[in-house]
C-alpha cells in the first residue's frame, strides 16, 4: 500500500495538469508550472530527511503510520484546494508521505524477506508503485471524460483518499522489522517475527547471524558515520544508482506526458489514452521483473536497462528532431517504459535495500532516497527549461549520454547480490 500510494500520488498530477493550470491561471508561466509539478518532490526530500533521522531510532512501522496519515490529509486537501498556494502546501505534505514510504517500504521488505526471495519481494513494492501509477492514469482518463475540466482535477486527487485510508487501517497489523528489533535488543520479539516467516530453526539462525553484525552492540550508527571510508564507497554507489535511475529520462514521460505526446501529434483525449497504455505496459513488464530479478541477478538487469535506454533515448531524440509523428513515437515511448520497468525501476530499489550493512541501513537508504528525490526534483523542474533551450530532441539525447555513463559505472562497480543474505553481503563488502 505504501508503494501503491507512492505511485498514485506521484503520477496523478500528470493527468490533472491540463485542467488545474488554466484553473489557477499559470498556463503561461514556466516557473509556476514547474513549481506545481515539483512541490510534492520537495516534500519527498523532507520525508527522506525525516526518515534518515528517525528510521533507526523510532522503527519502520511508526513512520509508515505517519506516511499513511500524510497521504490521507494530502489527498483531501489537494482536492479541496482554494488557491494555488494551498494546492502546493497539500502537494508538499503528500510528498513527505512519498518520501517516507519510498524509503521505508523496500527497506522493510528486504529486512523481513528470506534471501532466496528478497529480490522478487522488493520488486513487488515496485509493482505496487506501478499499480498506483496505472490507477492514477486510468482514473484521470475516466474522470476527464465524464466531468467538466473545471472540477475534474479535484476528483483526480480525491480518488486517492480510498487507498490512503486502507493503508492507514492495514499498517497497524504489520509487525516491526526483526533486524530493527535485534538492533535495539528485542531479541525474543525478533525471533517471533522471523519464526512466522520461516519457522523456529530459521528464526534461530537468522537472529544469530544478525547479532554478529552488531559486534556486541545494539546501537545503530548515526548518519555522520556514513562518511567513514568503509561505508563511503557503498554510499556513493547507492547515491549514483538512484540519481541515474531518475536521470535516464523515463520519469519525464510520466510527469510531462502532455508535452511529449503533444509534440508527437496527439490531442488531449488521445494523450490520456496513451498515458493509460504506458501504465499498462509498465505494469506488465514490472511483473516480468519480479520473475527475473532472482533468476538473472541485479547486475545483469541493470546493465541491460542502461544499454537499451541509451539506444531508445537516442532514437526518441532523432524522432523529435525529424518531427516524426504518430504511432512510431508511441512505440518508442512504450519500449522505453517496458525496458525501464523490468530493469532500472525495480532493481535499483532492490540494490539499495540490500547493499548497506545492518547498522547503517536506515541512514544509508535515507541518504540514497534523499538524493533520488533531489534528482527527481531537478529533473522535473528543469525539463521545461531544457525543452525550451535544447528542444525535445536535444533533451532526450542528453538522457542518452547519461545512460551510457550509467552503463559504465554499473559495469565497473556494482557487485552481484542475488541469493545471498543481508549479513553475507555485509561481510563481503566491509
Amino acid at each position: 500500500m505504501g508503494g501503491l500510494l507512492f505511485g498514485y500520488d506521484w503520477v496523478v498530477i500528470g493527468g490533472a495538469k491540463p485542467f488545474y493550470e488554466p484553473y489557477f491561471g499559470i498556463t503561461d508561466s514556466t516557473m509556476l508550472k514547474g513549481w506545481a509539478m515539483s512541490s510534492a518532490l520537495v516534500g519527498c526530500l523532507v520525508g527522506s530527511v525525516v526518515s534518515g533521522c528517525l528510521a533507526d531510532r523510532s522503527g519502520r512501522k511508526r513512520l509508515l503510520i505517519v506516511s499513511a496519515i500524510l497521504f490521507t490529509v494530502s489527498a483531501l486537501g489537494t482536492a479541496l484546494a482554494w488557491d494555488f498556494t494551498s494546492f502546493n502546501v497539500f502537494r508538499l505534505m503528500g510528498g513527505i508521505g512519498i518520501g517516507l514510504a519510498s524509503n521505508l517500504s523496500p527497506m522493510y521488505i528486504a529486512e523481513v524477506a528470506p534471501a532466496r526471495l528478497r529480490g522478487r519481494l522488493v520488486a513487488m513494492n515496485q509493482m505496487a508503485i506501478v499499480i498506483g501509477v496505472l490507477l492514477a492514469q486510468v482514473a484521470n482518463l475516466l474522470i476527464a471524460r465524464e466531468m467538466n475540466g473545471a472540477v475534474s482535477w479535484r476528483w483526480m486527487f480525491a480518488a486517492e483518499v480510498v487507498p490512503a485510508i486502507a493503508f492507514l487501517g492495514m499498517i497497524f497489523f504489520v509487525p516491526e522489522s526483526p533486524r530493527w528489533l535485534v538492533m535495539f535488543g528485542s531479541i525474543e520479539q525478533a525471533g517471533l517475527v522471523l519464526a512466522r516467516i520461516g519457522g523456529d530453526e530459521y528464526a534461530a539462525n537468522e537472529v544469530a547471524s544478525i547479532r554478529r553484525t552488531f559486534d556486541g552492540s545494539n546501537a545503530s550508527l548515526g548518519i555522520r558515520e556514513l562518511i567513514e571510508p568503509r561505508f563511503l564507497k557503498l554510499l556513493g554507489l547507492g547515491v549514483f544508482l538512484v540519481v541515474f535511475q531518475q536521470w535516464c529520462g523515463i520519469n519525464v514521460i510520466f510527469n510531462y506526458a502532455q508535452e511529449i505526446f503533444s509534440a508527437a501529434g496527439y490531442d488531449v483525449d488521445a494523450i490520456l489514452f496513451n498515458i493509460a497504455i504506458t501504465g499498462t505496459v509498465n505494469l506488465i513488464f514490472t511483473i516480468v521483473a519480479i520473475f527475473t530479478v532472482d533468476r538473472f541477478g541485479r547486475r545483469g538487469l541493470m546493465l541491460l536497462g542502461a544499454g537499451f535506454l541509451a539506444a531508445i533515448d537516442a532514437l526518441l531524440g532523432y524522432g523529435y528532431f525529424t518531427e516524426t509523428k504518430g504511432v512510431s513515437m508511441l512505440v518508442l515511448v512504450v519500449s522505453a517504459i517496458a525496458c525501464y520497468a523490468m530493469t532500472l525501476a525495480p532493481v535499483t530499489w532492490v540494490v539499495i535495500s540490500e547493499i548497506f550493512p545492518n547498522r547503517v541501513r536506515g541512514g544509508a537508504v535515507a541518504v540514497s532516497v534523499f538524493f533520488l528525490w533531489l534528482a527527481c526534483t531537478v529533473l522535473t523542474f528543469t525539463f521545461p527549461v531544457l525543452n525550451d533551450q535544447l528542444g525535445t530532441h536535444g533533451t532526450f539525447w542528453l538522457y542518452s549520454v547519461i545512460c551510457v555513463v550509467g552503463f559504465l559505472v554499473i559495469w565497473g562497480f556494482l557487485p552481484e547480490t542475488r541469493g545471498r543474505s543481508l549479513e553475507e553481503i555485509e561481510q563481503d563488502r566491509l
